[in-house]
């Protein structure tokens, strides 16, 4: 079964909301966010012997192969470049693809790399339990659950059914991003019934590329042209003229939402109870990080905070001091060329803060 087990890591995010430490040219899944690692470098790791090295694979954007084929000691075979970013179901659709072509048979893992998940032997225990529920039911298309622990609005959320193989459930409906109060309504629901979508996903490559057939068959119909190139010296061509008129869609949206709804396709959930953190802006590193009696934290560089309470400050200047008085619920973040300083309820903003940056001071901040 090990031979034919696979992994991709899909780490193509340019991190916009963890400016300025991620860059266009350094996103966040490169930096060393956590212990001095980065994401992808734990993404990676975390998988341990579940699924063998030479059978894991990276996909993320072709300007960052060089870093992330020498960050990882990967072969160059085991990294699927994106000309551009079209969302994560060009990505999976690609890479299952890329893998169905080198293995028919093949068992396929898709893990995210922005991610902070403890522990690690409780991960790779589950999600030994999810490869082999797939092997056991070729069919179907398994998605790992998370308790819930707030109404999350920026989450997929799992309706639970049955229970199936290898302490899996049944998925009686996907429900990508809902409302506030029906994210409401599925907490009060308990993870009995309803459970985060967690963004990590196994399925046969050749189940995944049917039910895209069937989806979303223009964007199947995108990358089987290119695959088919993939083996001579098209194979760049092919992917820089096809590849960015593909739809930009979620695999959520394009594949698991119109899945659950179609009796003819299992959808299971194996819940995973162990600690997952999306790591998506500077509140949410700021809750992975140690934190001292006051709620502070301070990951990187030298700080000096008086009388604070539940400020993040972080530098990437290991010689710069962040010096902060009384201050509350403070994002501060220094590099070389920008300092960012917002109240912790307003992190989400500074995704749009870019644009005006660009428009207003140029690219190289950015």
């Amino acid at each position: 079964m090990y031979a034919m087990r696979y992994a991709v890591i899909i780490a193509g995010g340019s991190g916009t909301r963890l400016w300025p430490m991620s860059r266009r040219q350094r996103p966040k899944q490169l930096l060393p966010l956590i212990g001095g690692r980065s994401l992808l470098q734990a993404a990676f790791a975390r998988l341990g012997s579940v699924v063998p090295a030479a059978h894991r694979l990276v996909c993320a954007a072709e300007s960052d192969r060089r870093k992330i084929l020498e960050l990882l000691g990967l072969g160059d075979e085991q990294f699927l470049g994106e000309p551009v970013g079209r969302d994560t179901l060009a990505a999976v659709t690609l890479s299952a693809a890329v893998v169905c072509r080198r293995d028919p048979q093949a068992t396929l893992g898709v893990f995210t790399a922005d991610h902070v998940i403890e522990p690690a032997d409780t991960f790779r225990s589950v999600v030994e339990m999810g490869y082999q529920a797939v092997e056991r039911r070729p069919e179907a298309l398994l998605t790992f659950g998370i308790t819930p622990t707030h109404p999350a609005t920026g989450y997929g959320y799992l309706e639970l059914g049955n229970v199936a193989v290898e302490g899996t459930r049944e998925v009686r409906r996907f429900k990508e991003k809902p409302n506030l109060a029906t994210a409401r309504r599925y907490l009060a629901g308990g993870p009995g019934r309803y459970l985060w979508n967690s963004g990590m996903f196994i399925w046969k490559a050749r189940t995944l590329l049917s039910c895209v057939r069937k989806y979303a068959p223009e964007v199947y119909a995108g990358i089987d042209r290119i695959v088919a190139e993939w083996d001579g010296e098209r194979r760049l061509p092919a992917l820089r003229e096809r590849y960015p008129g593909l739809k930009k869609i979620s695999v959520d949206y394009g594949v698991m939402e119109p899945a659950s709804a179609d009796p003819e396709v299992p959808v299971l959930a194996l819940p995973m109870e162990l600690h997952w953190r999306d790591i998506g802006s500077w509140t949410s590193y700021a809750e992975a990080c140690a934190r001292d009696a006051a709620g502070n934290a301070s990951p990187s560089g030298k700080s000096l905070l008086v009388d604070c309470r539940g400020v993040l400050s972080a530098s990437s200047d290991p010689r710069h001091l962040i010096a902060a008085v009384g201050c509350e619920d403070l994002i501060i973040v220094h590099t070389e060329n920008a300092t960012l300083v917002c109240p912790k309820g307003r992190a989400q903003e500074v995704k749009e803060l870019q644009a005006r940056i660009l428009s207003e001071q140029g690219e190289e901040y950015l």
